[in-house]
């Protein structure tokens, strides 16, 4: 991406999440710059800033004449549990440059700060691949497919992954019917006070990686238990299905639900213990997902991050939003 340089050098500053004009300033760059489908609000910004033991996260917001005209946010995890230990060494969270300023270096400079940045953190579990989106509280789960976005990291030296593209799928739940299905020996039913060791002792089980991580942290911060469907064999709690609410811990924001009709919700992230997998489990609890949804009034529903197209599909999900899942080595800075 050719770009022509400034008359004045920008200036850079540290991002610090508690400074409200910090965030407002974020935020109104991030919604000048991104497609309108995708707009950052004040809440999402905090949530993803939330600290978390044993994560690292900076950012920097540039300015030209006093006027914030872009940031970055990036970050790692050194601290990581050796379940979720990976070949990454961080994340470049966010980044974005209001379109007055576009096209005149800003963006590669704060690219350059945040590669910078991530070279210089110790990170033991990791050997090397900086990620676009995907961290542990994502702001987006990779680069908007088509984008200028996109464009923009490929030709400051990013590279498809192997699986290059991810999906958001969604759909309306107001005619919601549940598909034919095979009668399984399992009930489906939402978490219930004192049965958060249930989940946590199952993900810890068979998921003990990003979704464990992420189910203690949503419980340590006073999330539902009902927000979880879990799905009882006699063997116990043997699947786990996350909801999300417009009045969830999580904020529905960071799901970009805006073009659905509301009142909105998310289903996350759905699993099955391997030794039952193959059964008819997974659509059985994605149904009983779905119909929670329904039932407590929500319409609008959306997927994030998967591409497991087909599966969804057998309840009417369609793709929605495009990802493409860009990453570098760490250290080689275009």
């Amino acid at each position: 991406m050719a770009e022509s340089s400034l008359a004045a050098e920008p200036r850079q500053i540290a991002f610090d999440a508690q400074n409200a004009e910090h965030v407002r300033w974020m935020v109104a760059v991030w919604n000048q710059a991104a497609n309108s489908s995708i707009p950052l609000t004040e809440r999402f910004l905090k949530y993803s800033f939330t600290e978390d033991a044993g994560v690292v996260r900076a950012g920097r917001i540039a300015f030209v004449q006093d006027r914030p005209a872009g940031f970055v946010l990036c970050s790692v995890h050194p601290g990581a549990p050796p379940a979720m230990r990976t070949e990454v060494t961080g994340w470049i969270e966010a980044i974005a440059v209001a379109p007055t300023y576009q096209r005149k270096g800003i963006g590669r400079k704060l690219l350059g700060w945040a590669q910078n940045w991530l070279d210089s953190q110790e990170n033991p579990s990791a050997s090397g691949l900086v990620k676009v989106g995907g961290g542990p509280r994502h702001f987006v789960p990779g680069v908007q497919a088509g984008s200028d976005a996109e464009l923009f990291f490929l030709a400051c030296g990013f590279d498809y992954e192997d699986e290059p593209f991810t999906w958001d799928v969604a759909r309306s739940l107001s005619d919601y019917s549940p598909p034919l299905l095979d009668h399984v020996p399992a009930a489906a039913r939402p978490g219930q006070p004192g049965q958060e060791r249930d989940v946590l002792g199952f993900l810890a089980s068979e998921f003990p990686g990003r979704w464990h991580w992420q189910a203690e942290r949503f419980l340590e911060e006073g999330g539902r238990i009902s927000d979880f469907m879990l799905l009882w064999t006699e063997e116990g709690v043997q699947g786990s299905c996350r909801l999300t609410f417009e009045d969830s811990v999580n904020p529905i924001d960071r799901y970009f639900p805006y073009q659905l009709p509301r009142p909105w919700g998310q289903l996350g992230w759905i699993g099955i213990s391997a030794h039952l997998r193959g059964q008819g489990l997974g659509i059985f609890l994605l149904d009983a997902g779905l119909r929670r949804l329904h039932n407590s009034g929500v319409n609008g529903c959306v997927i994030d991050w998967t591409t497991l197209l087909d599966f969804y599909a057998k309840c009417g999900f369609r793709p929605h939003r495009k990802w493409a899942k860009l990453s570098r080595t760490r250290g080689s800075n275009g």
